[in-house]
Order: structure tokens, then sequence, then C-alpha cells
């Protein structure tokens, strides 16, 4: 099984989730449980900080698409920072740059918040 973990941490009113190794079918349920947990508990800021991510599947792709119409009907938003250039062409080759914010660092993100 490949390694993949979450840490979780907040900045004030931000939910940081700190997500490193490697994203596909057998590890998006623990993104999807985490974003879940996090819109249980009321915390529509989430930045996903990918500077540890070293792969992503279209599995884990489509967590973050099913969770950012939710998280933005709430209020909130789901940004993510620090990619990689392998993992950033992935989401560029499918138009993701354009339906969510891609950040280079979190205090960029933090700021579009």
């Amino acid at each position: 099984m490949k390694n993949f973990t979450i840490a979780k941490r907040q900045i004030d009113s931000i939910s940081v989730l700190d997500i490193s190794g490697e994203l596909d079918a057998h590890t998006a349920s623990q993104l999807e449980n985490s974003l879940k947990a996090l819109i249980d508990e009321k915390q529509f800021k989430i930045i996903v900080n990918c500077s540890r991510l070293e792969y992503i599947a279209s599995a884990g792709l489509g967590v973050f698409m099913a969770y950012i119409e939710d998280v933005r009907g709430l209020g909130g938003d789901i940004k993510l920072t620090n990619m990689n250039d392998r993992v950033y062409n992935v989401f560029d080759l499918l138009g993701f740059p354009t339906l969510y914010d891609i950040h280079d660092d979190e205090q960029e993100a933090i700021g579009g918040f």
C-alpha cells in the first residue's frame, strides 16, 4: 500500500490539510473523510497544502470535484497550495486552474479568503 497521510492544523478560521504521499483510488477516501469532517464541523475555509504530495490520480481529483461546490455553496472555498510541477500538470491538463484557487504558498491562499 502506498503511503498517504493527512495532517490537519488550524490558522485562525482556516483549516489546513497537509497531504503527503500518493493520492489515488486507494487513498482518496482518506481525503474525502477529512473534507467531510471539516464540513460537519462547519469549517468551510480550507487550504490543502500539497507540498509533500508526490502523485495524484483521477480518484483524488474526483474528491476535490465532489466537495468544492458544497463548500462554496456554504460560503467557503478549498484552496490548493505548494504543488510540485508534476502534480500541477495533472490539474492543469484537466483545466482545474480555472475552477480552483491554486496558490504558490499558504500565505497567498490565506490572503485569498
